[in-house]
């Protein structure tokens, strides 16, 4: 292995002039940046920069985990690093890759000195032997292409690093994280390990698709983002300047989060909720009612399941005191078909007793067309005499009696 080059330090550094002096410094400049964050929030930031270790923020999606760090990086003046992890990510695509293409322009260009090199060699394997004592110059952090991971660890300046939706990447990328999160190093094969000369502020996101390794957690301050208090999210919205009055604002925020105890596949975030009042503001809208709701729905609900769910349940959440009118559910429900059916002494039809009915030989009396009498005018009141069918009078209905010549 060659020699480290000047971008490998012997040891990570703690940032000798933290950003905040109290937990109170961290609300306010949190606030500064429109991001509002209660106690509990603004604590584990605190601890963030004062102890050096990552922290691990899960929840449901849209409850501000990424837009902490990005405004974590606006408050304390550093640059943000986005690594957005997905299916199938894979290590290189984290850490670094070798940029094959300079590599191979180099050695066009370095054509005629490699031939010089080898010109003299006796046989191919001295040959081989005089290049590989040169194939360094290929693999040096000339040719390195830094992914978020290195770059955060190379960078001169102290940086914000955001690995978002970790849960998302494969178990693999974890095992690479656990040297990065602990060490704050990342070891490249080929040329050493980088140690970071400022530690960078780690946080890293998950919306809970998967449980993270235990060793992964371990090296993570933690802390579980929920939705905010309806006091909380409607001083998110109004931070926000949205447009819409402050009191349409908070029955906004209480019907989402009324849409929110739904049982949807995606409940509305906090961004959605700003989204719907700008949208009613920019309708002007003056009063929250359910069809101005209804109609605008869709900018919180994103599922045809649960947009559907959320119409049914928006004039409830309007006004808790509207009576809903239940709609029908078939025939002789007042619709005006004409089918009337027996009912007992409660009102419910009695299905059996109505099959049984039917069953009945006989049961439109006399007089009507399929009826033994009918053509002889009998007694209506008179009981029905089923009428006798003979074997050959079913031999001569069904064909049976006949032979067709073949």
């Amino acid at each position: 292995m060659t020699s480290l080059s000047d971008g490998l330090s012997d040891g990570p550094q703690t940032d000798p002039d933290p950003p905040f002096e109290s937990v109170d410094e961290v609300v306010a400049a949190l606030h500064d940046q429109g991001y509002i964050a209660d106690t509990r929030l603004a604590t584990t930031v605190f601890l963030l920069t004062r102890l050096d270790k990552p922290l691990l923020l899960e929840g449901p999606a849209g409850v501000g985990k990424t837009e902490l760090a990005k405004m974590l990086a606006a408050a304390t003046g550093r640059r943000l690093l986005r690594l957005q992890c997905y299916e199938g990510q894979d290590e290189t695509k984290a850490l670094y890759e070798w940029d094959y293409g300079k590599q191979l322009m180099y050695t066009q260009i370095l054509r005629e000195k490699i031939g010089q090199v080898v010109e003299d060699a006796p046989d191919l394997a001295t040959a081989v032997e005089r290049i590989g004592e040169n194939e360094s110059v290929f693999f040096s952090e000339r040719f390195l292409a830094p992914r978020p991971l290195l770059e955060a660890i190379r960078s001169e300046q102290p940086v914000v690093l955001l690995i978002d939706e970790v849960d998302r990447a494969d178990e693999a990328l974890e095992a690479v994280l656990l040297e990065t999160l602990g060490e704050f190093q990342i070891s490249v094969p080929e040329v050493g390990t980088f140690t970071a000369k400022q530690r960078p502020y780690v946080l890293l996101t998950s919306n809970n698709t998967r449980d993270l390794a235990a060793a992964l957690k371990r090296r993570c301050l933690h802390l579980f983002l929920d939705y905010p208090s309806a006091e909380r999210e409607l001083e998110i919205v109004r931070s926000k300047k949205t447009g819409l009055a402050d009191s349409l604002a908070e029955e906004l925020v209480n019907v989402v989060r009324g849409l929110r105890e739904l049982e949807l596949r995606k409940a509305p975030s906090i961004s959605e909720t700003i989204d719907w009042a700008r949208t009613l503001a920019v309708l002007g809208v003056d009063e929250l009612n359910s069809q101005v709701l209804s109609d605008t729905v869709s900018v919180v609900v994103k599922y045809d399941k649960d947009v559907t769910k959320a119409l049914d349940a928006l004039p409830r959440l309007v006004d808790p005191n509207a009576e809903i009118e239940e709609p029908g559910h078939g025939h002789g429900h007042g619709h005006g078909h004409g089918h009337s059916h027996d009912e007992d002494d409660d009102g419910d039809v009695d299905g059996r007793q109505v099959r049984a009915d039917r069953d009945t030989a006989g049961r439109h009396g006399e007089g009507v067309y399929g009826t033994p009498n009918y053509a002889k005018g009998s007694e209506r009141d008179a009981p029905a005499t089923p009428r006798s069918v003979t074997s050959g009078q079913g031999s001569r209905s069904f064909g049976l009696g006949r032979k067709r010549a073949l």
